[in-house]
């Protein structure tokens, strides 16, 4: 298995986004001491009461800068918001400041909220990001000069002028459960993976017909399959567990503001129904239980508990939900900054070694 710290960077009450931010390079540089593979954060605009991260490059930058071996990336930039050609730059650029680092995760985007201030179309966000993939491939195989004519892209004569270090191009992921982009990446050789709110009992077989479609495409490696949630980690369960509520309210960011318990229980609601209305009762029903830590724990949704504990869970996941890669969120609610080092730290000592040579499939 693999391991990647993951970070919707999350607005915290006292702090400056400055102040996160440095926080957040603390997390990423003890990760990198302790070995884990990965660094990944999110790409959320307009919500100062949720998310601080716009910008992956950024973010991948800055903490490269401090970093010594982790890979780090944006899970993912929402294709869709982005000029193309200004997107294959930026990636390039940061590969090379990276020195082939960089892992990258390109996303259609599922909140038309980011969508309205771009002024652009939400309902083709999936064709528009599978044709970027086509896109940035032209363009970083290309020698010199390079054409591209596309449904959505389309430059002509263009030439990049750094190219990215990682030939022919960074490792590339799209987290997604649906079963049509899960063919996509298997045929272009993407690395996929999805979020807790899925179920994983409902994931598995689609991964167990990703794998199938991936080796029929010929590719001669596996690909990595992407799990994340809530975790945390404390000498033993009933210390961890004191961090229950808080972590059952981990993704409170995910519902707006409201002025009441009652309106929080129509919008959890309205949330719901927009996951059933896709055909997911499974996510429907996590998503009603989307603040409630006690239901979450119950069905291993979340990650709590001694590092005998957490290990166990997590290997019955990731054999329950096919995935190979773990992308831990430690960093949660008004968690102090003592018990999050010490929860990373207990991870990547104690958890980390006894999984390193478990392979789900």
């Amino acid at each position: 298995m693999k391991f990647a710290h993951f970070a919707h960077v999350w607005g915290k009450e006292g702090m400056t986004p400055a102040e996160r931010y440095q926080q957040l390079w603390r997390e990423l540089v003890l990760c990198d001491e302790l070995g884990f593979d990965y660094g990944f954060c999110v790409e959320h605009h307009f919500r100062p009461d949720e998310s601080w991260m716009s910008a992956p490059g950024l973010y991948a930058v800055g903490g490269g800068a401090r970093t010594k071996r982790i890979r780090l990336g944006g899970m993912g930039h929402i294709v869709p918001l982005h000029n193309p050609i200004r997107l294959v730059e930026e990636i390039a650029v940061a590969d090379q400041m990276l020195e082939g680092r960089l892992e990258v995760g390109l996303v259609p985007g599922i909140n038309p909220d980011y969508f309205r201030p771009f002024d652009v179309p939400f309902d083709n966000r999936r064709e528009v990001t599978q044709e970027f993939v086509g896109f940035l491939k032209t363009a970083y195989a290309a020698k010199d000069f390079f054409d591209f004519d596309g449904a959505f892209h389309h430059v002509k004569h263009t030439r990049l002028a750094v190219p990215p270090m990682q030939r022919p191009h960074p490792p590339l992921w799209i987290e997604t459960r649906d079963p049509a982009s899960l063919a996509f990446c298997a045929k272009e050789g993407i690395n996929a993976g999805y979020f807790f709110l899925y179920p994983r009992e409902h994931a598995a077989p689609r991964y167990r017909k990703f794998l199938e479609q991936w080796r029929e495409a010929g590719w001669k490696h596996k690909p990595h399959v992407a799990y994340s949630c809530v975790c945390y980690v404390d000498e033993t369960d009933a210390k961890a567990l004191q961090r229950l509520k808080e972590a059952g309210a981990a993704y409170r960011g995910f519902l707006p503001a409201v002025k009441s318990e009652a309106e929080l229980a129509a919008v959890t609601e309205e949330n719901a129904k927009r996951f059933e209305a896709r055909g997911e009762p499974g996510a429907a029903e996590v998503a009603r239980h989307l603040l409630d830590g006690a239901w979450q724990l119950e069905r291993n949704l979340i990650l709590i508990g001694s590092p005998d504990t957490v290990a166990r869970k997590l290997k019955q996941c990731a054999t329950e939900g096919l995935f190979d890669t773990f992308f831990g969120e430690f960093n949660f609610g008004n968690l102090p900054e003592e018990d999050l080092m010490r929860s990373i730290r207990l991870f990547g000592t104690e958890v980390m070694p006894r999984l390193r040579a478990f392979e789900p499939y």
